[in-house]
């Protein structure tokens, strides 16, 4: 049977934040509408490149824009990550692939400030610029040694490593016998790792999530790495260095909607384009009706409201859920298990509600939206490429919280 707790720990609507730095906000939004048509022109291009260019992306530095979640101590905004959301759902209007490293690499910035302040100078020291890009799953081995660990392995879905300065990798360390082995995020830095190219993809191609291989171990020092534990607890070692309370946000309440948030950014992007076109479009064939308008035709217009009605959904679920945990976490709360698999259901359904409206959009785009330069067939690639992360599909994720629901032990990562 459910649990009543569960039902209390659904969220709520939360109450109205306290304003931020209103004027940084708004330059942060200003260069996203001077950056968003050039990065949209380049969609095409990235996609063949099969990454985001190193122009585009120093365009996105010198804008500051990735300094909206990075601590203020080394030049940062501690902006919060709705804030970062907002602009990389802007972003991605133009180019999925581009709003979707955008994002991640700068939510990177988020969970580096949870690692130890030195570890937080390597990095930042020399130059606050340097990017990171991160391969989450712990597919490597980290062995201890003396002063820390050697690092070897490879690792799957680097997103936006070409442009990285520093990676953050996944790995496992073996403890004492009887005990499993725990896993770590480790830094390493570029020149220490390979990155090879395996990305061909039909969807999210030009998010260049390439492999990362580490063949002969390298040393890491201790103070670069820090738990998964820690992360996942909102007990990161350098939350304390800092003003923000979202360097105590567990990471799978923060990261997945970043994660599910170029999708609704594909869709906006998406209906904007298809809109415009169907405006001055008529049907060719003659099983259609040659000869009329496209917008008049009743499925058209029903794919178009399903569409705008996803895009405002999924927008108030994941503005809802990280504005609940980054409220409870300001007040010193922690979130409960039913608070974090509720947030979880959020970040899938939000990405399914993506999927079932851009595929009605796709069967309605007519003959021109098998054209690769069509932005409505690209967003209709990459959102269902998005809907197979593993974070945010909805088949692994909703289980989970049927699980709880029904009374029997949660399966999942929450």
């Amino acid at each position: 049977m459910a649990t009543p707790q569960a039902v209390l720990d659904r969220p709520t609507a939360p109450a109205p934040a306290a304003p931020a730095d209103t004027a940084v906000q708004a330059k942060l939004m200003e260069a996203v509408a001077r950056l968003r048509p050039i990065i949209a022109q380049r969609a095409r291009q990235t996609e063949l490149d099969r990454r985001v260019s190193a122009d585009i992306t120093e365009q996105l530095i010198a804008a500051g824009l990735y300094r909206v979640v990075q601590p203020k101590r080394f030049g940062g905004h501690e902006l919060g990550l709705e804030v970062l959301r907002r602009l990389a759902f802007e972003l991605g209007q133009g180019c999925t692939s581009t709003g979707w490293c955008y994002g991640l690499s700068a939510a990177a910035s988020w969970v580096l400030g949870m690692f130890p302040g030195e570890a937080q100078h390597d990095v930042w020291g020399a130059s606050p610029d340097a990017l990171l890009a991160s391969c989450i799953a712990p597919t490597g081995k980290a062995e201890p040694v003396d002063g820390g660990y050697r690092l070897q392995g490879r690792w799957s879905f680097g997103s936006n490593c070409d442009n990285a300065q520093w990676m953050s990798l996944g790995a496992m360390v073996p403890q004492e016998e009887g005990k499993p082995p725990r896993p770590l995020f480790l830094l390493v830095p570029k020149g220490e790792y390979e990155i090879v190219d395996t990305w061909h993809t039909v969807g999210l191609a030009g998010t260049g999530s390439k492999d990362i291989a580490i063949s002969e171990p390298v040393f890491v020092p201790a103070h670069r790495t820090v738990a998964f534990a820690d992360v996942l607890e909102q007990e990161g070692p350098g939350a304390e260095l800092h003003t923000s309370p979202i360097y105590r946000l567990p990471f799978l309440s923060g990261f997945p909607p970043l994660l599910a948030n170029p999708a609704v950014a594909a869709l906006r992007g998406a209906l904007d384009e298809f809109v415009e076109s169907v405006a001055a479009r008529a049907t060719r064939g003659a099983f259609a009706g040659g000869g009329q308008s496209i917008a008049q035709f009743g499925h058209v217009q029903s794919a178009v409201a399903r569409g705008e009605a996803a895009v405002d959904a999924a927008q108030l679920i994941l503005q809802r859920d990280l504005q609940l945990a980054t409220d409870l976490v300001a007040a010193g709360t922690r979130l409960s298990a039913a608070q974090r698999i509720t947030v979880r259901r959020g970040h899938a359904y939000a990405v399914q509600l993506c999927v079932e409206a851009i595929n009605e959009l796709y069967d309605v785009v007519g003959g021109t939206g098998i054209q690769l330069d069509n932005g409505v067939q690209r967003a209709w690639r990459d959102i269902n490429a998005v809907a197979h992360h593993i974070s945010v599909n909805w088949h692994a994720v909703s289980s989970m919280y049927g699980q709880m629901r029904l009374g029997l032990p949660p399966r999942g990562q929450y």
